[in-house]
């Protein structure tokens, strides 16, 4: 039976998988129409398994060359002689995978990869290919996986010039050459050349210019997450509702694939052997407990994340400004650290404003920013920590007492709101002391639709009920009507009966505590510290 897999590539007869063939079919396109391209993306996004899928695709109508540079070991990039005959020897090697080849090209490739004395040069390399493009019977598509395993080497950016000389010389000089070339990896063709050549000139003047953009929207939509899942419940007899779990996979993971594959993979495994079925961890409670796994393991998506926190102190300081205070971030693609966390999928333009890539990564963020040691000494943090057995009453989570306390505790340390208070602390202050409470059994998000410097929507998961707080900066009865009237609509689309508002008064005759409101069947408990 087919398995979940979030290692290596997927196998459409071994894995559960997401179609990806309206994906294939823009790519196919773009080779019938010549173009030479990158598929930049970020790590486990699926790259290699759209290789692989469209490399099937397209052998029926294509000599299909499939490379993967992670194959040159860093010796076979230091010159280039070493790198044409890195190169020959990978090509030659594909024969052993049907790859159809002119006995012609493989005897004179033979030659390149054994020769000891005259240093093999990429013109000549390019001569035996170009010859082997003319002597096909049909028109040869190259495909060149991991082209970051070439970074910060000038013979890749040669050879870059040598496909683009083809390019433009098959339409110049009717040059046989390949019908298209497509490079794969996470860094950009253009970054790795500023990476080699700094100077201004060659920035502007890549030999990769001739690239066609590629904009194929390579994420997993909810239709397509909710086919994967059809096919998986077929298999097992769940009775899933796979559309409602479908779109809670694709809120928490904007379709990003590893993403994915891992909430499913846990929620086959480790999920169904937590909760003592599959039929339960095919809920919102068990998609819960997938969350709180995946947010605590130490993959190499996240070390990847956290590594460019860590060497980009500026953009970290940025995102938490925009997560713990709602601060709008312009999306400037010229600033280095933007480019790098957009380049790697942490990031995304908005219209212009930067946002964090999806639920997943943002509470990832969250934790880091309330976790370190510093945080830990916060007093609100230290109170929330040692009250936290009081708050759960047969299970249930009481919303309305955290608040209380938190209000009292508020009032303990700040007394009034002074000027020493800043309106954007609150925000803060109530996720440390929220944060131990629930901490290893709930999880907690927020609404990014809702996060701005007036208003933030906090939704909680805990043991499979959902609770959401809005808090948010006292503007006057008016702007409190319209907050109210906001949550209620907000329950209205979770179809839950509860909800809670907390607000931050800098009035002087203010009462504060929390007080019930009720609204027709809806339930509104308001929060005024």
């Amino acid at each position: 039976m087919k398995e979940f897999n979030t290692t290596a590539v997927c196998i459409p007869e071994k894995h559960y998988m997401v179609d990806i063939s309206d994906k294939i079919d823009i790519i196919r396109n773009m080779i019938r129409k010549d173009k030479y391209f990158t598929i930049n993306r970020a790590r486990q996004y699926g790259k290699t398994t759209t290789l692989n899928m469209l490399k099937r695709t397209l052998m029926s109508e294509y000599e299909v060359i499939s490379l993967d540079f992670q194959g040159i070991g860093a010796a076979g990039f230091k010159t280039e002689q070493s790198f044409v005959q890195e190169f020959s020897r990978l090509l030659i090697n594909r024969l052993r995978t049907g790859l159809g080849m002119p006995d012609k090209i493989k005897s004179e490739l033979d030659v390149i990869r054994d020769r000891s004395k005259n240093k093999a040069r990429l013109g000549e390399l390019f001569d035996i290919l170009n010859d082997w493009c003319r002597l096909s019977d049909r028109d040869i598509v190259l495909i060149i996986d991991e082209v970051d395993s070439a970074s910060n080497n000038q013979v890749f950016l040669d050879f870059l010039a040598q496909l683009r000389n083809g390019y433009i010389g098959r339409d110049t000089d009717g040059i046989s050459t390949f019908k298209s070339v497509i490079l794969a990896g996470v860094t950009d063709v253009k970054h790795l050349k500023s990476k080699v050549r700094p100077d201004e000139q060659h920035k502007l003047n890549s030999p990769w210019n001739i690239a066609a953009d590629f904009h194929v929207d390579m994420s997993f939509s909810a239709e397509g997450i909710k086919g994967m899942l059809e096919e998986y419940d077929s298999d097992h007899k769940i009775g899933m509702d796979t559309a409602l779990m479908a779109r809670l996979i694709r809120d928490y993971t904007a379709g990003y694939p590893f993403l994915v594959s891992r909430l499913c993979q846990l929620m086959d495994n480790s999920v169904s052997l937590l909760l003592g079925s599959k039929e339960t961890a095919w809920t919102r409670q068990g998609l819960d407990e997938a969350v709180k796994m995946l947010l605590s393991e130490d993959n190499t998506l996240f070390q990847s994340m956290m590594v460019k926190l860590t060497n980009y102190p500026e953009l970290r300081n940025s995102l938490r400004s925009i997560l713990m205070e709602g601060v709008r971030m312009s999306y400037d693609p010229y600033n280095e650290s933007v480019s790098e966390l957009t380049m790697h999928g942490f990031i995304y333009n908005d219209g212009g404003v930067v946002r964090i890539s999806n639920r997943l990564f943002e509470t990832l963020l969250y934790n880091r920013f309330l976790s370190n040691d510093e945080v830990k000494s916060n007093s609100f943090y230290m109170e929330g920590d040692l009250t936290k057995n009081i708050f759960v009453r047969d299970g249930v989570l009481d919303m309305r007492l955290i608040m209380e306390r938190f209000i009292d505790t508020f009032h303990q340390i700040y007394g009034d709101l002074e000027a020493k208070f800043k309106e954007k602390d609150g925000r803060e202050l109530f996720l440390l002391y929220l944060k131990p409470i629930i901490n290893g059994t709930g999880n907690y998000y927020i609404e990014a639709q809702t996060r701005d410097m007036k208003r933030t929507d906090v939704i909680v998961d805990y043991l499979g009920k959902q609770y959401i707080i809005e808090l948010k900066i006292w503007h006057g009865e008016r702007y409190n009507a319209e907050g109210e009237a906001q949550i209620m609509d907000y329950l209205d689309y979770w179809k839950i009966d509860t909800g809670y508002m907390l607000s931050f008064n800098f009035n002087k005759n203010k009462e504060t505590g929390v007080k019930k409101i009720q609204k027709g069947n809806r339930i509104l408990y308001e929060g005024i510290v």
